[in-house]
Parts: C-alpha cells; sequence; structure tokens
C-alpha cells in the first residue's frame, strides 16, 4: 500500500471512528429500501460489503430468514462492535461480521447468492475493479445491490469543495464516477444484465453553516491531511457561511441529496 494511498484510509477511519452516531435516519432509510430493491429470497447467502453498524445486513438477515445466511464486512472496528452488538441482541445467529478492507477483500467465485453494500461505495479507491470482484464473487443468476449518490449530492458539500478550491486546494468529488445513472450502466456493462436504478430524495434544511463546515472539513474527502494555518482555515470557513447563508431560503440552505439505488444481475448460466 502506497504512503498516499494508507493515509487516506487513515482517513476513512478517522472519519467514522470519529463520529458521534452514524445511524442517521438518512441512512436507516438507504439501507432499508436497498435491501427491498435487491428482493432477496428465503435461504440465500448474502455479503454486505462495508457494513458498518449493520443496517443492511440486519435487514437482510430478516429478509433471508434462519435459512439464510450473512456475512456483514467492514475495516472499522468500532461500528462492527456495533452491529455485532445489534444482532446479537436480536438473536440473529445467521449473521456474522469480519473486519477487512473492501478494496482488499477476497471475494471466493460464485459464493453468494446477493451482494450489497449501502451508502459506501464512493469511498473505495479502484470501484470498477470492486465491481469485478463482486461479479466474480456472484453465482450466476445472483444480484448486486449498491447505492450511491448523484455527482452533486450534497449540495452543501459541492459548495464546500467549490470554497476549498477558491482557498487553493482541490478536494476530489467521491460521486464523479458513478454519479448519474449511465455512468452506473456503464460501469456495470461489462458482465451484468437487467440493470435497473431509482432515485430517492433525501434532502433536508440546513441552518447551522459551521456544522456543516466542521463535517465536511473532518470527512475524508475534506481537510485533514491538508496543512493549513488556522487563520485560512477560519477565513475558508467563514466564507462557506456567508455562501451558505446567502443559498438560504427563510427555513434555510436546502442541502440537496439525491441517492441512486442499483440492482443489476449476473447472467444465468444456459440451460
Amino acid at each position: 500500500m502506497t504512503d498516499k494511498l494508507s493515509r487516506y484510509k487513515q482517513q476513512v477511519l478517522n472519519d467514522f471512528n470519529n463520529r458521534r452516531s452514524y445511524e442517521t435516519e438518512f441512512h436507516k432509510q438507504a439501507a432499508h429500501r436497498l435491501v427491498e430493491l435487491a428482493q432477496l429470497q428465503p435461504g440465500q447467502t448474502v455479503l454486505d460489503v462495508a457494513t458498518g453498524t449493520g443496517l443492511a445486513a440486519i435487514a437482510a438477515a430478516r429478509a433471508v430468514g434462519p435459512s439464510g445466511s450473512i456475512l456483514g464486512t467492514d475495516f472499522s472496528s468500532r461500528m462492527l462492535l456495533q452491529a455485532r452488538e445489534k444482532a446479537a441482541a436480536l438473536q440473529l445467529d445467521h449473521v456474522s461480521f469480519e473486519m477487512t478492507d473492501a478494496d482488499h477483500q477476497t471475494v471466493p467465485a460464485e459464493q453468494f447468492d446477493a451482494i450489497l453494500c449501502s451508502c459506501a461505495i464512493a469511498y473505495f479507491r479502484d470501484i470498477p475493479a470492486i465491481l469485478r470482484r463482486w461479479h466474480h464473487g456472484l453465482k450466476p443468476g445472483g444480484t448486486l445491490a449498491f447505492s450511491c449518490l448523484t455527482e452533486a449530492s450534497p449540495s452543501a458539500s459541492a459548495l464546500f469543495r467549490d470554497v476549498v478550491a477558491q482557498q487553493g486546494h482541490i478536494v476530489e468529488n467521491p460521486n464523479a464516477l458513478l454519479g448519474t445513472p449511465t455512468n452506473c450502466q456503464q460501469q456495470l456493462s461489462f458482465g451484468f444484465t437487467g440493470t435497473s436504478i431509482v432515485s430517492k430524495q433525501f434532502g433536508f434544511y440546513v441552518q447551522d453553516g459551521e456544522t456543516i463546515w466542521n463535517g465536511n472539513a473532518k470527512s475524508a474527502f475534506g481537510l485533514q491531511d491538508v496543512d493549513w494555518p488556522a487563520d485560512k482555515v477560519e477565513r475558508g470557513k467563514q466564507l462557506f457561511i456567508d455562501k451558505l447563508s446567502a443559498a438560504s431560503a427563510e427555513a434555510g440552505y436546502w442541502n440537496d441529496l439525491v441517492m441512486l439505488f442499483v440492482v443489476a444481475r449476473k447472467p444465468a448460466r444456459p440451460a
């Protein structure tokens, strides 16, 4: 692993391990909607990649029932601890969790009926390679279901990137590669069929510009690795707050957030 990649991975860990709460209403709704669209069946074997606190894994466990099997993987130890505690409290014995980095995860050939990834695919460094790995791990006829944000979502993060660019630093847009239905179709065209894409609006009004700035600055796609003096950070924050305020209505700034739910099939073997 290169030093640059290692720093990025640490930034992702810092982001998630330091969050007070990951299970926002948005994440809960997104995970449940993804599992619903995947149309899991009793008895199926499912891999939930970047499971976090197990929102999608636990929803999938209920869908496949005790005759099925769920494996949730993540590389945040704190989030996996929460996932294991929840599964144990619900007595879901057919759910297990393992710590692994999705970018380097070994997926056995034709092992799973379905592979899920809720709200996390943008964090992976080589998305095309991971999609091929998941295709390899699906049984013929298996289902891939993941969710991703549109390239302009959340709009507050796009504004953050614009402000930071004005200060001389370019922040990567993590949603650029998969951020449109056409892009998703193109990335899956190598071996998936029957791809369906459903969009859902999760936007909300915000009023506290400083909190939004801090959340973006501390994220893996923020300023964790940027050595700016305190006065420059403060100027950037104030510029962001001013622009947020200028674009706000009486209810606050509309933080537009649109998610794409993508479901695709690995072709079944010919009869």
